[in-house]
């Protein structure tokens, strides 16, 4: 079997509101050029993805997504289309796709993780289908059925946070974590309101996103361990470059730490582990470059004693079913894994994964798709319906 073809098809969807409004929140943001998802071309909230299709000269398709998102991963739905198309893709026609780790090996470009996360989950999708096994077999084999689900949920006045978490509650959700990062005084009001609506056994977790410097971090820290939030973890609470600052605020305080935004590639894991900067590594698909790298980043993980949660990447789909392929093969992956996608907008899914993998959910998880490949079939008609 060889490789004949690698495409790219942006597509767009519009949703409610931008994804996380957070002036409300007050937030401050250390990472320079800060991006936004609104621009005078694309005035209204909207989602964009690439599909990625690989064909091969016996038929077999495999399909996978990358986002294209420059407020999330900085990478533009054109820039993701070409790299694609022009660079990346055609180092692979002729070649087996059977080979994973030499294909994935010639796409090691840095700069194009979005891109290199399509073009991994395609080829996964088609190997798994070449052989007739779920994608999950492929990196490690499963381990559970259904994975548990967390949502995002936007920075605002505390109640209309809490007020959020009951929404999603009401709709089978059983895991949060709160966008904070700023004013550690207000941040922990905010928890404090979240953890009254919820009650004791929801796990809660705060994404600061880069939003302290190291005082006010352990000030954040040490408040909701006084009222006795319960936070399960802290995300990213200073600068992604300092990893000192990171490491200080780990040493002073009880809440586990989280790498995010300071955690792409695995070498980004390896100075963590040298700094012991973090408790716990978020792998996101775009970030990492897809199935392949992500399972590497897992293994630093487990070698340094780590924890890894799977962070909220969005999709239409195909990278839903790919986080849950990832989390069943994953031991290191045991608490919920964040699918804030659901909240947004719905997949572009054949039934019946369409409404499996979407709100309500029935005890708070979402089921590991089990068909080959990653599990799940596209519907055709609403990916030519939101082509750009």
């Amino acid at each position: 079997m060889r490789i004949t073809a690698v495409t790219a098809t942006p597509v767009r969807l519009p949703v409610p509101s931008a994804p996380y409004p957070s002036e409300s929140a007050g937030t401050k943001v250390h990472w320079h050029g800060k991006r936004s998802r609104i621009t005078p071309l694309r005035p209204d909230p909207i989602l964009e993805y690439v599909l990625v299709r690989i064909e091969t000269d016996e038929g077999l398709t495999g399909v996978g997504e990358a986002q294209a998102d420059i407020g999330f991963f900085g990478q533009t739905v054109e820039e993701v289309r070409v790299s694609v198309e022009d660079y990346l893709g055609p180092q692979l026609v002729g070649k087996d796709p059977l080979n994973r780790e030499y294909l994935l090996g010639l796409l090691d470009f840095r700069d194009n993780s979005c891109a290199r996360s399509g073009i991994d989950l395609a080829l996964h999708d088609l190997v798994g289908k070449a052989l007739g096994v779920p994608a999950s077999l492929l990196i490690g084999g499963a381990s559970r059925e259904r994975i548990q689900v967390a949502v995002e949920i936007a920075g605002g006045p505390p109640e209309a946070m809490a007020e959020a978490c009951r929404t999603f509650m009401a709709r089978g959700v059983r895991a949060f974590k709160a966008k904070i990062g700023g004013h550690p005084d207000a941040d922990a009001e905010r928890l404090r309101a979240i953890r009254e609506a919820v009650g004791p056994d929801v796990s809660l977790r705060a994404d600061a996103n880069q939003g302290y410097d190291t005082k006010e971090a352990i000030r954040l820290c040490r408040l909701a361990e006084r009222d006795g939030v319960g936070l399960e973890l802290l995300e990213q609470p200073v600068a992604s470059w300092n990893l000192q600052a990171m490491a200080e605020v780990r040493r002073a305080v009880d809440t586990p730490i989280e790498a995010d935004e300071s955690c792409y590639s695995i070498h980004d894991a390896m100075q963590i582990v040298r700094h012991d900067a973090a408790d716990v590594l978020n792998i996101k698909l775009g970030k990492a470059g897809g199935l392949y790298a992500a399972k590497k980043i897992a293994a630093i993980a487990e070698a340094a004693g780590l924890r890894c949660v799977l962070g909220t990447a969005f999709g239409l789909g195909l990278e839903i079913a790919a986080k849950l392929q990832l989390a069943a093969s994953t031991m290191l992956v045991v608490d919920a894994v964040e699918f804030t996608e659901l909240g947004l907008h719905g997949t572009l899914l054949q039934p019946p994964h369409r409404e499996l993998l979407a709100l309500p959910l029935e005890d708070g998880c979402l089921p590991v798709p089990g068909g080959p490949g990653l599990g799940v079939i596209l519907d055709e008609e609403e990916v030519a319906r939101w082509q750009r």
